[in-house]
């Protein structure tokens, strides 16, 4: 009680006085003590009488003391205190650059800032307490603005003490976001970063301050000062127990080219911490598992033994998982571990049609100098479906392959996989593969190459086969078409003429055109007089700019407003339809239509835009599976819709009219008008 009386007698001095720097001070240090015996708003007044000034004031009633606790006001009453104008500031939007506060408006409660590449913005007091701080004197926005010259001599000389700059700015953060980061303040452009980074990298790998992490989506981080390897960080770590961390700091140790000279005592602690972190991952991190297993053999451990480690990763296929998610770089340590036998390579080549593309890449360019490894690999091309990642990589760097491996199929049935891959709609890994191989197509350069290798015959051929790949998407394929025309003229006379698209007229039936007039009705009836009850009834909750009743209102006003335009064009553009006019000749609008496909036999009637019942079959023409049906007649082929996974194909079967059952459905209720 007697120190909370002191307090109390401290504060009054200082409203004496005027001292709110010194009341300030006091509250923030005993803000415990005083809120047990005064609530926020005490807190609030005695800091209101220490001052006159209305900016401090305004202050004070902008950082909401009793709404927050009285810890969090005070830290953003200490924000906007330190908002003075002229100083410099930063916002969490780093695109816009370096500001400087250009006004602080205590009527308004508002704080304008010019930054570099957005001037004049208007922050609330609450945005900027969010938003904005105070920028360090060695940030690297302020360096750049305080001496230009210096600044680019050293983005220019010393990548690597530039990006250590940054990261101390912005904090520790993963390779990608660093380019992100760079890119948006303008540091570096987007062409010129692969250059910028190799250099930069070159000299970060160089300076013991610097961590740079296997994996691209672990931070890079900036330490205070290098690290020793004495007795305390020998100490340290032979108590760690994270075995990423375990993995770090061995592979630290031997990056600074302290192993080769440690201790034997040094030696067996780093044994035992590798021994201690595999046996931690296993069964719970198989990529990790595999990293530890290749530095401990590399580094000539006998505990675990390389047997027992490649038997665990071996079973269950443990490596199949293991390199998926394993990084690219390491990917490649991890087959050579495994491949340690003629009859080991060659069961990882056994497991090619289950690998990620890295994994695959590795071991064709690991094995290629072995006849049996080699002949394992070709053979899978020679199957009716091969393997997407070797489809992808003999495609691609055939002119690599094609003399080094006489095991490898004709390049037109390499091709002839490639096309395949490239239609419909894949997912994962094959997913990836198909972007590559469609990007492949689209290079002018690599098709004059595989034009250059192939036979008049084979030339004639990959053309056809291209152009009657009907799962390509359809833009893409077309302009590919063209490309393969120009390349080489002669093809022209293998092309086929494609028929144009029939346009089919917007009809629905009565029945749904008469039940989305009535949605539109309402929507204009009803919900949008609502909306504007809202808003007017929002108004009276003051400020409109902060009024967030009043923002949502006006939010939901310019959706029902673009809904309400796209309604009516739609009802203007479509009409009400009985199909009279349908016939059974192709699949169009009107008609009932009988396919086949995997899943066997399966009837569906398709009538307009809007309408749909799938219990009795009824599907929209917009509907995916019509408009793949559209225009086809009996017997001909056409793609199915489907998610992810293999293009399938449907046939259709028969083409019949609409059923009395359905012509009732498409009917309008008793009473209802258009």
């Amino acid at each position: 009680m007697a120190e909370t009386q002191k307090l109390t007698e401290q504060l009054n001095e200082c409203a004496e006085r005027e001292d709110f720097d010194g009341a300030l001070k006091i509250v923030r240090e005993n803000q415990a003590e005083l809120t047990k015996v005064i609530n926020a708003a005490g807190v609030k007044d005695a800091l209101k009488k220490a001052t006159k000034d209305r900016l401090l004031l305004s202050f004070l009633d902008g950082v909401e003391f009793g709404q927050r606790p009285v810890k969090e006001s005070l830290f953003r009453l200490e924000k906007l205190v330190s908002l003075k104008e002229g100083a410099l500031v930063l916002s969490k939007s780093i695109e816009w650059g370096l500001g400087k506060v250009k006004r602080v408006d205590y009527f308004y409660k508002r704080i304008t800032v010019d930054f570099t590449r957005k001037r004049g913005h208007q922050f609330s007091y609450a945005a900027a307490a969010d938003m904005l701080v105070v920028a360090p004197e060695d940030h690297v926005l302020v360096f750049q603005a305080a001496d230009p010259a210096a600044f680019e001599i050293e983005l220019k000389d010393k990548p690597g003490e530039f990006v250590k700059r940054v990261l101390r700015s912005f904090g520790g953060m993963p390779i990608q976001r660093l380019e992100d980061v760079c890119e948006k303040c303008g540091f570096v452009k987007a062409a010129n970063w692969k250059s910028f980074w190799e250099k930069a990298r070159a000299a970060l790998r160089q300076d013991k301050c610097v961590v740079i992490p296997v994996k691209r989506a672990d931070p890079i981080e900036v330490k205070a000062s290098a690290e020793n390897y004495g007795d305390s960080w020998l100490t340290a770590f032979s108590h760690e127990t994270d075995p990423k961390l375990i993995l770090a700091a061995v592979r630290e140790f031997i990056a600074q080219k302290k192993f080769e000279d440690a201790s034997g005592q040094v030696r067996d602690a780093i044994g035992d911490r590798l021994e201690f972190a595999i046996t931690a991952a296993r069964l719970v991190d198989d990529a990790l598992y595999a990293r530890l297993a290749t530095l401990i053999t590399s580094l000539g451990y006998a505990k675990p033994s390389a047997e027992s480690m490649r038997a665990y990763l071996w079973d269950r296929k443990r490596f199949i998982k293991a390199a998926a998610a394993l990084p690219a770089r390491e990917v490649g340590n991890m087959v050579a571990f495994l491949g340690d036998t003629l009859e080991s390579k060659l069961k990882l080549c056994a497991a090619v049609p289950e690998f990620c593309y890295t994994a695959v890449t590795e071991i064709v360019t690991q094995f290629a100098g072995i006849a049996e490894c080699r002949a394992a690999l070709a053979k899978f091309m020679l199957e009716p479906k091969a393997p997407a990642t070797l489809t992808t990589l003999f495609t691609g760097s055939y002119q690599k392959y094609k003399d080094a491996w006489p095991e490898l199929p004709p390049f037109i049935t390499l091709l002839t996989h490639a096309i395949a891959l490239g239609e419909g709609r894949q997912g994962g890994e094959t997913l990836k593969m198909q972007n590559i191989i469609r990007r492949l197509f689209a290079d002018r350069k690599w098709l004059e190459n595989v034009f250059s290798w192939l036979s008049p015959a084979d030339k004639a051929l990959f053309f056809e086969r291209f152009q009657a790949s009907i799962a390509w998407e359809a833009s893409t394929h077309h302009a590919t078409v063209i490309r393969m025309t120009k390349i080489d003229p002669s093809l022209e006379s293998h092309l086929v003429k494609a028929e144009k698209k029939k346009e089919y007229a917007r009809l629905t039936s009565p029945r749904s055109f008469w039940m989305r007039k009535c949605e539109y009705l309402k929507l204009i009836n009803e919900e949008m007089p609502a909306n504007i009850k809202r808003i007017e009834f929002a108004k009276g909750f003051g400020d409109l700019s902060e009024n967030a009743e009043y923002q949502y209102a006006k939010d939901e006003q310019r959706a029902l407003m673009q809904k309400q335009s796209l309604m009516q064009a739609d009802l203007e553009a479509v009409k009400a339809s009985e199909f009279a006019d349908a016939t059974t000749d192709e699949v169009m609008p009107g008609v009932t239509v009988v396919i086949e496909s995997a899943e066997g036999q399966k009837t569906y009637t398709i009538l307009g835009e809007w309408d749909n019942n799938l219990d009795m079959g009824i599907i929209s023409s917009k509907a995916m599976l019509a408009v793949k049906m559209l225009g086809k007649k009996k017997g001909d082929q056409f793609e199915l819709p489907g998610t992810e996974g293999q293009v399938a194909f449907g046939r259709v079967v028969d083409i019949l009219p609409i059923s009395d059952e359905i012509r009732e459905w498409m009917k309008l209720p008793e009473g209802a008008q258009i």
